[in-house]
């Protein structure tokens, strides 16, 4: 064992602070090294794929991506494809995988859940055009619906959408196609604005999102409820560090719950969403069950939306996983970098038993990285 973990990052991207990092990347890698351990972070760039693989495969234990995919240079199936290499053939602990972010993070997720009491059964998922047009008008006539593209962040991409005749909306059959030329209003949660679009048009624009590497679109009940605020529990593996209550600013359309679109947050204890928290621990078996494994993410979210239970009191839907690289740069008070380390540790030991001593730390294997092919652009960011 190296007793080393590195980080990866790229370069640029809004992401990132005058030292070029995310925020939230040195106090975990501070937090490692308090621990006796080395750590470093690398920055990923296509030329570099062979160079970073010698490098990271021969001097480190495990990895943590620390990348938005949005901002992969190439795109993001390049470094994916590293990523897969480092924890497969190479061996790696991978925190978190290709293969976990891809299972918990895509929208997807949530119609794979749809037969459990965490997500309504009629969410739906397009991944070619012509299901998406020969069935949204369809779907629609059942009630409001949000449309979630798998790729972006923020909210972009996410529509409610809904009839802008109220008359048609109580009238219309369910079940029933509606016509192209129907008059829509749609609003995208990035910043709350709406726009009235006629449905043929609206899909014809919606195609962008289903086009492309990952592309698809989750098709899902509106939950009125939201209003009331959306329900964030941030894990670092399986522990819950905190629950962020998100309430979407008052008035209009809005129903968007990011900081950007004017929502307010609220941190709160576990202890205090108690029941949530119950309830997605008890869930957790399942969802893994159903994603296709329990190496569940080293860091992720999962977001819950009020609804009615049917018995006078409240129910709770799942709306999103995250996991490809959940920011906590508000949260460093709570000390999460601690545990991003202690568990990123642990999973290392647990594939390879415990650490000793006398082990070689990341800044002296550095001095190998010259005899991968890098040459004087070292692929490193520390």
């Amino acid at each position: 064992m190296h007793k080393n973990i590195v980080v990866f990052e790229v370069e640029g991207g809004s992401d990132k602070y005058i030292d070029g990092h995310r925020r939230d990347t040195m106090p975990i890698v501070e937090a490692i090294r308090a621990r006796g351990w080395g750590a470093e972070v690398v920055y990923y760039r296509p030329e570099w794929t062979e160079a970073l693989y010698a490098y990271v495969s021969g001097n480190f234990d495990g990895y943590v991506s620390r990348v938005n995919p949005g901002n992969i240079p190439g795109g993001e199936k390049g470094y994916f494809d590293l990523l897969s290499r480092l924890s497969g053939e190479a061996g790696l602990v991978g925190m978190s995988t290709p293969e976990e972010m891809m299972a918990y993070g895509a929208k997807d997720a949530l119609v794979k859940l749809k037969d459990t009491d965490l997500v309504p059964s009629d969410t739906a998922a397009y991944y070619d055009v012509a299901t998406f047009h020969g069935t949204f008008p369809t779907s629609l006539s059942y009630g409001e619906r949000v449309l979630k593209q798998n790729r972006g962040s923020t909210g972009a991409g996410i529509w409610r959408v809904r009839l802008a005749d109220k008359d048609l909306a109580v009238s219309v059959e369910p079940g029933t196609p509606l016509p192209l030329d129907t008059k829509l209003i749609c609003t995208e949660a990035v910043d709350n604005h709406s726009e009235e679009r006629e449905l043929g048009d609206f899909m014809d624009f919606c195609d962008q999102y289903i086009i492309g590497d990952n592309g698809m679109l989750v098709d899902m009940r509106f939950m009125p409820r939201i209003v009331e605020g959306e329900i964030r529990i941030l894990m670092v593996g399986p522990h819950p560090v905190f629950v962020v209550h998100k309430k979407p600013a008052a008035g209009g359309d809005n129903f968007s719950a990011t900081l950007f679109s004017g929502a307010k947050y609220t941190y709160d204890k576990p202890a205090d969403w108690q029941d949530l928290v119950d309830l997605f621990a008890e869930a957790r078996p399942v969802i893994a069950e159903k994603l296709g494994g329990d190496d569940i993410p080293l860091i992720w979210t999962a977001d819950f939306m009020l609804d009615d239970d049917g018995k006078g009191g409240d129910s709770y839907v799942l709306g999103e996983i995250n996991c490809s690289c959940v920011g906590f740069t508000s949260e460093l008070h709570m000390g999460i970098q601690e545990m991003v380390a202690d568990e990123a540790i642990k999973r290392i030991e647990a594939k390879f038993g415990p650490a000793e001593d006398a082990v070689e730390p990341a800044d002296v294997a550095r001095e190998n990285l010259e005899t991968t092919g890098a040459g004087e652009e070292a692929p490193a960011g520390v």
